[in-house]
């Protein structure tokens, strides 16, 4: 029975490659930073503990959810990103490669200056801008040089079973009669869920590479926050606001692509799969809530 060793299985994505799995012949290694019901500690900073538990386990697939995601933190704690988004993936990698293992990384738009006019294909140079950029397009680099069969999946502005962008608007609208949102970044929105799917897919063939990840068509945070409300029934209004404007309201955030746009190239070029559109994704993430 094929085993699959998933990290940040408690996080949005982690959570629904379980449910995406659930009807699989297939054994969950479940790992988190925190031991919990069926889940293992694990820290993938500590090359001897990865590879101990992937000794003792011997997975088939090696699926890394896990990252520091907080854009602004990871500015003031380069090291703790350095070694969650860039060693951690190195040292599964080592792992998947000891094992023969398939080994799927998530990484980000981040990677990309985010100053373009069309959207990134995966030939596109990577030139991040900020920490969690950086750190990220470095754990890209070690997978590519350890994991000799290996997906990387790059997505953007994930939601899921957890903390969002979605919730933290719906939160807000509890509260608030209106709300200021950045209106000129244009990205994806993408479900968990979709992404989810895409794994599972890639995750049976050998179809090894970069492949960008997103929900089909974009958009910015303000348009996205105002489909949020529609689809919620709420009257809260959003504020149009301009990355520079956010910036002097919050100094201590970071820089953030202002064109965040990924084109599935590989997807598209190497098979007949496709992501749904990311209005069609949150209608159907909006009727669980």
């Amino acid at each position: 029975m094929k085993k699959i060793l998933v990290t940040g299985c408690n996080g949005q994505l982690g959570r629904a490659i379980r449910k995406e799995y659930e009807n699989d012949q297939i054994v969950f290694i479940n790992t988190d930073v925190v031991e919990g019901d069926g889940v293992i500690s694990l820290d993938i900073t500590d090359i001897e503990a990865v590879l101990k538990l992937a000794r003792e386990r011997k997975p088939d697939v090696i699926i890394n959810c896990a990252a520091h995601t907080n854009v602004d933190k990871c500015e003031e704690q380069w090291d703790l990103a350095y070694k969650i988004n860039a060693i951690g993936p190195r040292n599964l990698s080592i792992a998947a490669r000891e094992l023969d293992a398939k080994m799927i990384h998530v990484s980000t738009d981040y990677v990309f200056e985010g100053n373009g006019t069309k959207p990134y294909t995966e030939f596109d140079e990577p030139n991040p801008v900020s920490a969690y950029g950086k750190t990220k397009l470095e754990g890209e680099k070690f997978v590519k040089e350890f994991a000799p069969k290996y997906f990387i999946l790059r997505t953007a502005w994930l939601y899921g079973e957890g903390k969002n962008f979605v919730k933290t608007m719906l939160k807000l609208a509890e509260n608030h009669d209106e709300v200021s949102v950045v209106c000129d970044q244009l990205g994806t929105p993408t479900s968990a869920v979709e992404l989810a799917k895409m794994i599972h897919y890639l995750e049976q063939t050998e179809n090894y590479g970069v492949f960008h990840a997103t929900c089909e068509g974009d958009t910015n945070w303000a348009d996205f926050a105002e489909e949020i409300f529609k689809l919620a029934g709420k009257n809260t209004k959003v504020n149009h606001v301009t990355s520079v404007q956010y910036k002097e309201m919050n100094p201590a955030s970071a820089n953030r692509p202002s064109y965040g746009i990924l084109d599935n190239y590989m997807l598209r070029l190497t098979s007949d799969y496709k992501m749904a559109d990311w209005h069609d994704a949150l209608k159907v993430y909006m009727k669980t809530l």
